[in-house]
């Protein structure tokens, strides 16, 4: 999201940011319609209250992170896939940033930001645009304008046209995204207990963790006992995958290249983009 924004402004390309719009798409509408046939359990999407300043907060200093430290959270995870060392530094502060967020010393703070809720009243107290005007009976009329909005943007980019020669068209990779992201709200109802969405503030603290202690200790999700090891989320365990994927697919398209940061003060700069990123990313929710 970080480079389809960044295309955009700097080099007048929006060829990212219509893939991102149509994941963007296809995870708003199966997400919610596998919700509606019952296929994550009786809760259903697990939507987060509204914090405003929270979110306005620790959205910018996540931004800001994402750009000191060269990558957001998924970012810093599939570049050590291509080789990247400098992201390994930087997912070790944004891991270190979340633990003593969601865990540590600055837990206060974090509860401090997210004390300032939003609710519609009565029983919505984690209100979507839908409840805005008139609740759940209005969902779908809201997703069919989001979709009216995204669809005329997204055909602007040619998605059913050629593709590029090596790799997949930008079309085909927004699509995957969006369904794999559909894919995983079922997944981690059926394997984890809890419908849970794509994210890596949580799941890398509960990684994290769970490296250091053998117990995610994971404030909503189930955790279930690995191998005797200890305690461990769903979400955790997949958080591995990322860069086990990444290195697959760089390998398999020949651009797998080992680099190293070739002075201290980048070391510095990634790592402290990834502390900034953490604290963000936990304060942000996600």
């Amino acid at each position: 999201m970080n480079s389809a924004f960044r295309d955009v402004i700097f080099v007048n390309d929006s060829t990212l940011l219509r893939a991102w719009l149509l994941a963007l798409l296809i995870a708003i509408i199966g997400a919610n319609l596998i919700e509606d046939l019952g296929f994550m359990g009786p809760d259903g999407l697990r939507r987060q209250a509204f914090a405003p300043i929270a979110a306005m907060v620790g959205g910018y200093l996540f931004g800001l992170g994402i750009v000191v430290a060269g990558g957001c959270g998924s970012g810093v995870l599939y570049k050590q896939g291509e080789g990247q060392l400098a992201a390994f530094v930087a997912a070790m502060g944004f891991g270190i940033g979340l633990v003593s967020t969601m865990h540590g010393p600055l837990q206060p703070v974090m509860k401090l930001l997210k004390s300032f809720k939003v609710s519609m009243g009565g029983d919505v107290a984690t209100p979507a645009l839908w409840d805005i005007a008139g609740g759940p009976g209005m969902k779908w009329v809201f997703i069919a304008v989001i979709a009216a909005i995204l669809i005329p943007v997204v055909l602007k980019g040619k998605p059913f046209g050629k593709g590029p020669k090596k790799g997949w068209s930008w079309s085909l990779g927004g699509a995957l995204v969006g369904l794999i992201v559909v894919l995983a709200w079922w997944a981690s109802y059926y394997w984890g207990g809890q419908a849970r969405g794509l994210s890596f503030s949580g799941p890398l603290s509960d990684f994290v963790m769970f490296a250091l202690t053998a117990n995610s200790k994971a404030p909503f999700d189930p955790m279930f006992n690995l191998f005797g090891i200890g305690a461990v989320t769903w979400s955790a365990l997949y958080v591995i995958g990322v860069p086990v994927g990444a290195y697959m697919s760089a390998k398999g398209l020949s651009e797998f290249k080992l680099t190293i940061p070739r002075e201290a003060q980048e070391v510095l700069r990634v790592f402290g983009g990834g502390l900034v990123m953490g604290f963000g990313g936990a304060v942000a929710g996600g």
